[in-house]
């Protein structure tokens, strides 16, 4: 399909979420999944240590008509500096996970996104890079997946085909609210960086204690502690009172 009228651009603009590629392996890539971004107005890329490095002249190229996104493009070192002010966030994901968490078609997450962005809150989706997708460390980050009902027997889908339909899925959405997020209207979500900053004190002190036991146990009870917080999306009224029971837990207690 052709036809592009630039004059209207500012047509789409507004509050969207932002689309973070997770390490991805080629310029081309990027560059097809700014211009499937910008073929439903969404214009926010955050781009995790690309392998070829950015800028990229062959993501350029092929972004060509699109480069209002790969202009404004963040570009960080790593999935928890890319997340940090966000208040939710969706990873996709062809794989069934051991992390327990929910699990939202395109339809119904696209629908929750709009719902939290209308109250204010920042939404972010991840993309893993194009061989292996996203590693557990960046989906324990999340706090719902998104799975597409895929051909079992070919399920992977090419990272500007995955940016292609969650893009669609969020423009074509309504304004009808979801129940979910009808309930959660003016909840004053915890950021990311606020939920790491909890999650790497309770490590600290757990480590003190000797909690990570035995060693070849160590990495998936930690991952597992992070997936707790991520799923249960805290406010921020939750951090602090978790830093307080924090604190109290290790206060030596004074003789009356």
């Amino acid at each position: 399909m052709s036809g592009t009228d630039h004059a209207r651009a500012d047509d789409w603009s507004g509050p969207q979420p932002s689309f973070i590629l997770v390490e991805p392996q080629m310029g081309e890539n990027i560059g097809a999944a700014a211009r499937a971004m910008y073929n439903f107005g969404l214009e926010w890329m955050r781009i995790v240590n690309p392998r070829d490095g950015w800028p990229n002249q062959k993501a350029t190229t092929m972004a060509s008509g699109a480069a209002r996104v790969l202009d404004q493009v963040r570009l960080t070192e790593t999935t928890a500096q890319a997340c940090d002010d966000l208040h939710y966030v969706f990873a996709t994901t062809a794989r069934s996970r051991d992390l327990t968490k929910p699990v939202m078609t395109p339809e119904r997450a696209m629908m929750h996104a709009r719902a939290l962005i209308a109250d204010g809150k920042k939404v972010g989706v991840l993309f893993g890079p194009e061989r292996a997708g996203l590693a557990n460390d960046d989906v324990v980050r999340a706090n719902a997946l998104i799975s597409v009902p895929v051909n079992p027997a070919f399920a992977s889908l090419n990272l500007a085909q995955c940016v292609l339909l969650l893009a669609y899925e969020w423009r074509r959405q309504d304004a009808e609210l979801p129940p979910e997020a009808m309930a959660l209207a003016g909840t004053e979500f915890a950021t990311a960086i606020e939920v790491e900053k909890l999650s790497e004190r309770l490590e600290e002190r757990l480590r003190d204690k000797r909690f990570f036991w035995p060693e070849d146990k160590a990495e998936s009870m930690r991952l597992n502690l992070r997936n707790l917080f991520s799923r249960m999306a805290l406010t921020g009224a939750d951090v602090r009172t978790l830093h307080g029971v924090f604190r109290a837990l290790v206060k030596k207690v004074k003789d009356d």
